[in-house]
């Protein structure tokens, strides 16, 4: 995939970052449609998030998603508080 686009995110959440990771990359490795190039790396302390598009808007939509996912696996997480 030749891309026109990119974005890097990185997420730092303490404690939950691993579960965070966990639980947005179960969600990316089962979207077989997405017009964009998705990669998700943990280590130890770090998510880093790099997304590839071709059309802008693409882009946007995944940037999006992403962070609406991050935040919804941490705001589950905080709610439980075990």
């Amino acid at each position: 995939m030749t891309s026109n686009y990119s974005a890097k995110i990185e997420v730092f959440a303490g404690k939950r970052t691993k579960a965070i990771f966990k639980s947005i990359e179960t969600d990316n490795k089962f979207y077989d449609g997405n017009p964009t190039k998705t990669e998700m790396m943990f280590n130890d302390k770090i998510i880093t998030i790099l997304i590839e598009a071709q059309e802008l808007s693409h882009l946007r939509a995944n940037l999006n998603s992403t962070v609406r996912l991050v935040q919804a696996s941490n705001d589950s997480i905080e709610s439980v508080k075990i």
